[in-house]
């Protein structure tokens, strides 16, 4: 892991502010939704992609009926 340098206080609602020159960096956008994960004592945060339920790939994933696909999965369904 790199070290940015940045350090930031958690506020009295658990919040932390993200820097702008961070989130250009890594294209997080106002509203994007992020992943929380949990390595040993460090909390990592991810920009959340859609992966499909099948086979975790998050290309060109598609929601049918509130799951995500991908187009590779489709096929392989319709071909059973």
């Amino acid at each position: 892991m790199k070290s940015t340098g940045i350090v930031r206080k958690v506020d009295e609602l658990g919040r932390i502010v993200l820097p702008i020159e961070l989130r250009r960096t890594l294209d997080i956008a106002e509203k994007d939704s992020l992943e929380i994960y949990v390595d040993g004592p460090s909390i990592v945060l991810k920009k959340y992609q859609p992966a499909c339920i099948f086979c975790d790939d998050a290309r060109d994933v598609i929601n049918f009926k509130g799951k995500n696909v991908c187009p590779s999965c489709i096929r392989e369904l319709q071909a059973k």
